[in-house]
């Protein structure tokens, strides 16, 4: 089994060379999705520049503090969790050209919710009781007077 990508596409592009196939980016990466898996074990996946590729399936991302910066959040919450982690700073806020997007979150519930009790438990028994008899009296009218 081999555990290198880029092993895996050298023997892609001579298979694909000796059957005389020309495949377009698209197909190889459909080949290459189908033919492949995540493990563990393997080789870190880098691109032609050698610069080693995010795992998409372990991509996350923090809310982090206006207070505070990106880089202090990240080495005291992040690295002691996940040692190999990095931060991307290729993503950057359109505004401020900072690394990382700005936003801000509201929690609605602390600052909107309002507390309502639910009725008595008598008021909503009653209530069901109602209904149940219009039903019946519904359904007797629909099966001719025979419930």
């Amino acid at each position: 089994m081999i555990q290198d990508r880029s092993q895996f596409e050298g023997l892609l592009d001579r298979a694909a060379i000796k059957s005389g196939l020309k495949l377009p980016v698209p197909a190889r990466k459909a080949v290459l999705s189908a033919l492949s898996e995540r493990d563990e074990k393997a080789a870190v996946c880098c691109d032609k520049e050698g610069v080693p590729e995010p795992d998409p399936e372990l991509r996350d991302t923090e809310s982090v503090p206006l207070s505070e910066s990106v880089e202090a959040y990240f080495d005291r919450e992040v690295k002691p969790h996940v040692p190999d982690a990095w931060i991307d700073t290729t993503r950057r806020d359109p505004k401020d050209g900072q690394i990382g997007l700005v936003g801000y979150e509201i929690n609605f519930n602390r600052y909107f919710y309002r507390y309502a009790p639910p009725r008595p438990l008598e008021e909503i028994e009653a209530d069901i009781r109602a209904i149940e008899h219009d039903i019946v009296q519904m359904l007797s009218e629909v099966t001719s007077g025979s419930v």
